[in-house]
């Protein structure tokens, strides 16, 4: 595998201009094109060729679920046969509420394999949605484990200006 190229100014600086939080308006790479003197279809063929390259790997968006109203959030934890593993995480991960969902390594002290975090409104939701997913996948060998508190959520941060060292 090759290392990726280097990239430009122009690149490093539409890289630092995406990598904050993105406006909810009908055109959110506008305001990046016009700091760019660009276009907003040249920004977003930018952008497209450079995920072609793997150099942006993906966008992902951290919804503040507390303040939109989502305060019961659960890991629910299954105990599964490995051979049903993908075929039960396919299903799980094609609920909405479900946002996370993973395999991890069994251990003696944890037998739990099949991972899905949900949010819901209520702890009764959250009991209500995973015994609709503990049907869906067919074991109702679960247990939900919930968060207690949201802990700060910060991006990684690229090609970053420095600010001015006060005199």
């Amino acid at each position: 595998m090759s290392l990726p190229r280097p990239l430009t100014n122009l690149e490093k600086e539409l890289v630092r201009l995406l990598q904050g939080d993105i406006p909810l308006v009908a055109n959110p790479f506008l305001a990046v094109a016009q700091k760019l003197n660009l276009s907003e279809a040249e920004v977003l063929a930018h952008i497209h060729r450079l995920q072609e390259e793997g150099i942006i790997r993906r966008f992902g968006a951290a919804l503040r679920h507390r303040e939109a109203g989502i305060t019961a959030n659960a890991m629910v934890v299954w105990q599964l046969p490995p051979e049903e593993l993908k075929s039960a995480g396919e299903k799980l991960a094609a609920f909405p509420e479900v946002t996370h969902c993973y395999q991890r390594r069994q251990r003696p002290e944890w037998p739990y394999n099949l991972y899905a975090v949900i949010h819901c409104r209520t702890r009764k939701a959250c009991e209500q949605l995973a015994a609709r997913l503990a049907v869906t996948i067919g074991h109702n060998n679960y247990r939900l484990i919930y968060s207690t508190a949201e802990l700060k959520k910060e991006s990684m941060q690229y090609f970053i200006q420095e600010e001015p060292e006060c005199e």
